[in-house]
């Protein structure tokens, strides 16, 4: 550029200078597909590279500029469910098998299982019945959950009513931990201290209703 007389000294350019909303996106540097723009520590601009497929935008807190990783723990890795419509009966004071299961093979060892059972035990004469999961590990025989603290070491429910034709819910929520991924079959037992009948899936009342039963594995990823 040409000048007439002195020419002008240099000042810097200010924020004042260029007005708001000017620079379009087509005016700004070209960069990596899927880079995002940050700023360091010293408050200039920086970039996070591109993450893979499927991670998360991670903050790593004051002064660190965020990455893209995987999640973190406490994903849910998959979810199997047994409805189970049968009316099952029992008089027994001994564990005895509800035939009802459900079966899941960690994806990892460090992972947790989350059962959920549920479901009516209905009675004629009262009731007082027990409930417990067992664990079957790669076929090594079914043995039972312990739960240090719990009535005898396991998982129990105990509904206890004296009316006749009653039912009462039946709930358990347990987070085991198997360590193994080997596959592992669930049932669930019952034990019925007063050897009573009492029935699995049914509401007695005026008139005896089938109602499902629910058993659920859910995988909690570490």
């Amino acid at each position: 550029m040409s000048y007439i007389g002195k020419i002008p000294a240099k000042a810097p350019l200010t924020s004042s200078d260029v007005a708001d909303d000017i620079i379009t996106l087509a005016k700004m540097a070209g960069g990596t597909d899927g880079n995002v723009i940050t700023y360091d520590t010293s408050g200039n601009p920086a970039v996070v590279a591109t993450g893979t497929s499927g991670h998360f935008l991670k903050s790593q807190g004051a002064g660190n500029v965020p990455v893209f990783a995987a999640a973190g723990g406490g994903k849910v890795g998959q979810v199997i469910q047994t409805v189970d419509t049968t009316i099952r009966s029992m008089a027994s004071s001994s564990w005895t098998s509800t035939s009802i299961s459900v079966t899941i093979t960690p994806a990892a060892s460090s992972s947790k299982i989350l059962l959920n059972f549920g479901g009516y035990v209905g009675f004629s004469t009262g009731l007082r019945v027990l409930f417990a999961p067992y664990a079957n590990v790669g076929g090594a025989g079914a043995a039972i959950i312990t739960i240090p603290g719990s009535r005898d070491g396991y998982a129990c429910v105990a509904a206890n009513d004296t009316a006749t034709y009653q039912s009462q819910s039946a709930h358990i929520n347990y987070l085991h931990s198997p360590s193994t991924t080997s596959e592992i079959v669930y049932t669930m037992y019952w034990n019925n201290p007063g050897a009573n009948t009492v029935y699995l899936g049914e509401m007695k009342g005026g008139a005896n209703n089938t109602c499902a039963t629910f058993f659920t594995a859910t995988e909690i990823l570490a």
